[in-house]
C-alpha cells in the first residue's frame, strides 16, 4: 500500500507544477498561494469533518501545535511562496528539479536533529543526486 500511495503522490506532485505555471500567468505568486491555501484548507477541513477526525484537534498539545506551526511556516508559507515565485518566473522543469532536491536537506537535518544515521550508501546516493541536479540545471 505504501508503494501505491507513493506513486499517487509522485504523479500528483509531478503534474501539479504544470497547472501552477498556467494558473500563475496573470497573478502575483502570493495571490496564487493564497487561493491554493484556501482551497486546500476547505478540502482538508471537509475531509476531517466527514471522517470524524476533527475531534482530535482538541487533544493536541501546545508543543505539537508549535512544531506543526513551524513546519507550516517553513513549508507552506515560505517554501511554497518561493516555489510559486520561481515557477512563475522560470522553467517548470528546472524549478521542480531544484525543489525536488529537498530530501538532501532533510537527510542532513534528520541526521543532526533526529539522530538518524548517515550511512555510506545514503552519502553516495546524495552525491549522485547533487551531480544529477547540477547536470540538469
Amino acid at each position: 500500500m505504501v508503494l501505491i500511495w507513493s506513486i499517487i503522490g509522485m504523479l500528483c506532485w509531478g503534474i501539479s507544477p504544470v497547472f501552477a505555471k498556467m494558473g500563475l500567468q496573470h497573478i502575483n505568486p502570493l495571490v496564487g498561494l493564497s487561493i491554493r491555501t484556501i482551497i486546500t484548507t476547505g478540502l482538508v477541513f471537509s475531509w476531517m469533518m466527514m471522517n470524524g477526525s476533527i475531534s482530535q484537534v482538541r487533544t493536541i498539545s501546545s508543543g505539537t501545535f508549535l512544531l506543526l506551526g513551524i513546519e507550516a511556516a517553513l513549508a507552506t508559507v515560505i517554501g511554497d511562496l518561493a516555489y510559486f515565485a520561481a515557477v512563475k518566473r522560470g522553467s517548470v522543469s528546472m524549478v521542480t528539479t531544484i525543489m525536488a532536491s529537498s530530501p538532501l536537506v532533510t537527510i542532513i537535518f534528520a541526521t543532526l536533529f533526529l539522530g538518524e544515521v548517515m550511512t555510506l550508501k545514503r552519502f553516495i546516493g546524495s552525491c549522485i543526486v547533487i551531480i544529477g541536479i547540477v547536470l540538469i540545471v
